[in-house]
Formats: structure tokens, sequence, C-alpha cells
């Protein structure tokens, strides 16, 4: 019997999670001892089962896995980006957003600042921004809130810094999406 853990690339929501669950139930000799978003581990009852195999079985159903350190961590900054952005109802500052990040991955803001910039080329206040905007899209389509309540719900101090951050990011002003055919939405394992 062996256990081995792997971090996954775009394993970003509680579907991803479902979707190894499921994959998984079908392999008598594979069981799932943890999983979390970014991580799962595996306990293998059959020697013939060898990491690579898994690495493949990963692979088929779109998930990368990491084994460098620097990624594995800027895929843990994803990760919790997005449990505060798009898995809570947030309305942080940014300074809280960068708190709870650094406690979650249990690493200095300093270090994971770093490191993130270094991997993907842009900064975690940019890309809690894209988180940000992708999440206003969201609300703006199923129209169930003002553009006032996604403004506070999302922690932006004013509807005006909301709107020129949507359009500054978006290349739309609000009510312009809000009137586009087929709006234009970024899965969150793409934005970077």
């Amino acid at each position: 019997m062996q256990v081995y853990q792997f971090f996954l690339k775009n394993m970003v929501s509680n579907s991803c999670v479902r979707l190894i669950k499921l994959y998984f139930e079908a392999y008598e000799s594979i069981q799932i001892q943890q999983i979390e978003l970014g991580c799962v581990r595996l306990k293998i009852l059959k020697p013939e089962i060898k990491r690579n195999d898994l690495v493949h079985h990963f692979e088929s159903i779109g998930f990368g896995v990491l084994e460098d350190k620097d990624e594995i961590l800027v895929e843990e900054i994803k990760t919790a980006a997005i449990e505060l952005i798009h898995l809570a109802t947030n309305s942080n500052s940014l300074i809280r957003n960068s708190l709870y990040i650094s406690e979650r991955v249990q690493e200095s803001y300093d270090k994971i600042s770093k490191t993130f910039s270094k991997v993907t080329g842009t900064t975690i206040e940019k890309y809690i921004i894209l988180l940000k905007i992708e999440k206003v899209k969201m609300l703006l389509l199923e129209d169930d809130y003002s553009l006032s309540e996604i403004s506070y719900q999302l922690g932006y101090s004013s509807v005006q810094y909301l709107s020129r951050q949507f359009k500054a990011t978006t290349g739309y002003t609000v009510t312009d999406f809000c009137k586009l055919e087929e709006p234009l939405r970024i899965p969150l394992e793409d934005i970077i």
C-alpha cells in the first residue's frame, strides 16, 4: 500500500473536488484519503499502480500535477484568493485579503508576493482585482443584486470605484457589459 500526495493546477472549485471524487470512485484499488482545493492524497492498494499512472489520470481530466515548490505556492495563493472572493461573501479590504492569504498558505506576505510575481508576471493585488471583476460579471448576469449591493459585497469603497475598475479591466462599462448578447466570462482557472 502506497500513499501519494498531489498538488493540482486548475482545481479551483467545489465542482473540481466532486469531479475528482467521481472519477476515482470507479477504481477499487485507489482511495481518496484527503481532498481539498488544489491538493489530493490518494491511497493505492495495488503495487502495480505507480505515481506516474496517477499523474496521467489527473491530466486526462484537466488537472496538471505540480512538482515545483514555487508553482505549488502560487497555486495555493490562487486557491486562497478564489476561496476569499468567489466561495465566501467578502467585504474585506486588500490589507485583510493579504492577511487572509498569508495565513491560509502559512507564509509571510512578502515571500508569497515575491513568489507570485516571479512565477506569474503579475501581482497578487492585480489577480484579486481580476477575480473580483469575474465575480462582478457573475453577479450582474444573475441579476439578483444592484450594483451598489455588489460593490458593498466585494469591498469596494464606492460604486464609482467599482465601475472605473470594471471598465479599465474589461473595456466595457457595466451597462454595456449587461447589454452584450454573449457576455464575456473568463473561467477562474484561465485568469492567469
